[in-house]
This record gives C-alpha cells, sequence and structure tokens, in this order.
C-alpha cells in the first residue's frame, strides 16, 4: 500500500476532527475511568487541543492517506511528557482499523520522523500495550532510545526520546 502524510491546514481541520471521533473510541479501551462520554448529538465531545495543532506554533496536522484513501492522520507538536525539551513531540496517532497490521502505521511513523529530524518524545499509555510494542518497534529503527518511565499528574506510561538524525 502506498502511504503519504498530507499536511492538513485550517481548512482541512474538520476532517482530522471526524477521524479524532474514531480514535476517541478505540482509545477509551485503554482509559482506566470514563474520560469521554457521548455528547446529545451521539458524537464524542469535540478534544479540548485538536485547534492547538493549527493555533500554537510548533503544532502540525497531517492527514495519512493509504493509496490515495484518508487512513488516519499524525499530530505533532512541541510539548513533551517528560518535562525535559525535545524538539518534537507525537501529541496523538491514529490509523483507522480497516488499515492496520498492513504497514500503514509504521510507513507513516517513520516518515512523520525522519521528515524532522531532531529529538522526539512518544508518549504511550500504560494500559496500551499495542501502542508499546508498535512505537519501540518504530523508534528503534531510527537509533538510539531513552525510555522513561512517568507515573504522575502529567503522565502515566513510557515515554520514548529518540533522536532522529537527518
Amino acid at each position: 500500500m502506498a502511504v503519504e502524510l498530507e499536511p492538513c491546514g485550517p481548512d482541512r481541520r474538520e476532517v482530522i476532527a471526524n477521524l479524532f471521533q474514531f480514535y476517541v473510541h478505540d482509545f477509551a479501551d485503554f482509559w482506566v475511568s470514563r474520560q469521554a462520554d457521548f455528547q446529545e448529538d451521539g458524537r464524542f465531545g469535540r478534544y479540548p487541543p485538536l485547534d492547538d495543532y493549527w493555533d500554537r506554533p510548533g503544532g502540525e496536522a497531517l492527514l495519512i492517506r493509504a493509496d490515495g484513501r484518508p487512513a488516519g492522520f499524525v499530530l505533532i507538536n512541541r510539548e513533551g511528557h517528560s518535562g525535559l525539551a525535545c524538539d518534537f513531540n507525537m501529541g496523538e496517532f491514529f490509523v483507522g482499523r480497516p488499515y492496520r497490521r498492513a504497514g500503514v502505521g509504521r510507513a507513516a511513523a517513520l516518515a512523520a520522523l525522519r521528515a524532522r529530524p531532531g529529538l522526539w518524545e512518544i508518549a504511550v499509555a500504560r494500559r496500551n500495550l499495542p501502542a508499546q510494542a508498535f512505537w519501540l518497534q518504530v523508534a528503534t529503527v531510527t537509533g538510539a532510545v531513552e525510555a522513561l518511565d512517568r507515573d504522575d499528574a502529567h503522565w502515566n506510561g513510557p515515554v520514548l526520546r529518540l533522536s532522529v538524525a537527518g
């Protein structure tokens, strides 16, 4: 499958917001408590920081396309979870179920990382074991990885720090 990352400007915000409904639905399996409820219109509420990817410096929204079709998204910012400085942070990453286990996620993740050389952070929720395995595998392809374990009010789970060469 051909995988591409397409920058999404503010005019394409709704595409990411629509895909985000599926992301929240999937991610709810890993929350300890009910952190997302259906609204009266039958949808999950709008994810508050989503607009930050267009409105704050350093935010980027990318649509993942697989064979030309929307397949997920990559959201990048500069606000890591370790408390240490980083150049880039994988804020949110989603591949829709029809495209999983076909190499789409790996190709998209590596494309995003390699296009932005520097120090990255990727934080993964403690209960999201499939994502932990995925990100560790992706991160080791790029080089040395430092894994920090956070369990505090800011984050609960591993934080991978990796340096991506240009």
